[in-house]
């Protein structure tokens, strides 16, 4: 299994504003060029997400009560793994499955999904730092808008240094900065940048 913590920030590293506000990455204008977030999540086995993300992609993009709702929006994170203590409301034809307690209780189950694949880790940072804790997390793409929030949800709220990332790709999506980095292991050997 290979996770892939895949998301868009702002330039000074908040996933969503205050009160998950996203206005910012919808005033980005559409342009074509860089990599196509779509073909990324076609490639994915499955994907997970925490209560705050599956929250407003129900309220934003697939309401449960619209049919249909959620196979448009979500079309490629089928299975949706959801890390949340709660129960709440599945949309018809998705399939979500819950899981609740520390991402580690989890990571066999998900790699007896997922397999040889590739796990895509939607959100949040804090879900995406649970990986990183555990030793599961493997990349991260992040594509960076032109635009800055004055508070809101970081990125990664964990510490992680030069010693543990390696820039893979930089490419210009628009007016988005796609970057791709490799996460390598804490206790791992170095290696130079540009070698496999």
């Amino acid at each position: 299994m290979r996770t892939v913590f895949y998301t868009a920030s702002t330039l000074n590293g908040f996933l969503a504003g205050t009160g998950d506000d996203l206005q910012w990455l919808f005033d980005v204008p559409e342009e074509d060029g860089g990599p196509d977030p779509a073909a990324f999540i076609g490639s994915t086995a499955a994907g997970v997400c925490g209560a705050a993300t599956y929250a407003w992609v129900l309220a934003h993009e697939a309401p449960p009560d619209v049919p249909g709702s959620w196979n448009d929006a979500m079309i490629g994170t089928s299975p949706l793994f959801l890390f949340t203590h709660r129960h709440p409301p599945i949309p018809e034809g998705a399939d979500i499955r819950i899981l609740s307690g520390p991402v580690s209780d989890h990571l066999a189950t998900l790699a007896a999904e997922v397999g040889d694949g590739i796990l895509w880790v939607i959100g949040g940072g804090d879900l995406a730092g649970q990986f990183l804790d555990a030793g599961a997390l493997d990349e991260i793409r992040v594509d960076i808008a032109p635009a800055t929030v004055a508070a809101g949800k970081p990125l990664l709220p964990r510490d992680l240094g030069p010693d543990r990332l390696r820039l893979v790709s930089a490419q210009r999506s628009g007016q988005f900065a796609h970057l791709t980095y490799e996460v390598l292991p804490a206790d791992g050997p170095e290696r130079p940048i540009g070698t496999d």
